[in-house]
């Protein structure tokens, strides 16, 4: 962990002087010095901007995040365990994996108005199919002699959730749940851009209307930051978890 950590912070660093050499030889507004973008960071932190649309972006992120992951699992459950739920579900899984992120955002807020619900909507709506397909391929993948065994030991239903699938679908919702941290957020600031009036999403409009390179840097980076910091504080101690637990389990299947 602190190997990587110093890696991370060496790259960083190496990417900061760069950054500021290639600043300094342009000399040109639209590319600001990395100590322009920290004094307007300090500066919005300051005045309680940044910390007030940073909350209300990372409300919208989680309450997405929960609902996608919950809904997704269950959807991508059920199409992997039942070849008919499969069949009749696939086609509207593919169409809504390959409906634009953009288009959804448009018609909802068209259909509902320019309102909270909306928005997150769209982005729970463009998320589910990804988690869906994730955790189907891992419900496809369960060893079926550790289902017999279950059937066997009269296993009930929540012992098989925590000691039988949930171990077996880990590394697929660890899949889903970092590529949709990425991709929400993403889709957050589109939705804030488009119909908020709060969010870094809607700072980083108001900030490209003036060209304000530095705004848009500073919001960018402090709500990237963020996300790094549940990266290393979650979602890598939930995998190194998972490691050791297979880890432990391998020499008794050896």
């Amino acid at each position: 962990m602190i190997s990587r950590l110093r890696d991370y912070l060496l790259v960083i660093a190496i990417l900061g002087v760069a950054w500021q050499l290639i600043a300094a030889w342009l000399n040109d507004p639209l590319l600001p010095a990395p100590g322009q973008v920290l004094a307007v960071l300090g500066s919005e932190l300051e005045r309680g901007a940044l910390l007030h649309h940073l909350l209300v972006t990372l409300r919208r992120v989680a309450i997405a995040f929960l609902f996608a992951m919950l809904l997704g699992t269950l959807l991508g459950w059920y199409m992997g365990r039942y070849r008919q739920a499969n069949r009749w579900g696939d086609p509207l899984l593919v169409l809504f994996l390959n409906l634009p992120a953009l288009v959804l955002i448009i018609l909802l807020y068209v259909w509902m108005g320019l309102v909270e619900s909306a928005a997150v909507l769209a982005v729970i709506l463009n998320k589910v199919p990804n988690v869906a397909v994730t955790i189907r391929e891992g419900a496809r993948s369960l060893d079926p002699q550790l289902e017999q065994m279950a059937q066997a030991y009269r296993f009930n239903l929540r012992r098989r959730v925590l000691d039988l699938w949930l171990p077996q679908l880990f590394p697929y919702l660890m899949g889903a749940m970092r590529s949709g941290l990425a991709l929400i957020w993403k889709i957050v600031l589109v939705v804030e851009l488009l119909g908020r009036s709060d969010g870094i999403g809607f700072q980083l409009h108001q900030a490209f209307q003036i060209f304000d390179v530095a705004a848009i840097l500073a919001y960018s980076f402090s709500f990237i930051l963020v996300v790094q910091l549940i990266e290393w504080l979650l979602l890598q101690p939930l995998e190194r978890s998972a490691r050791r637990w297979q880890t432990e389990e391998e020499p008794r299947h050896a």
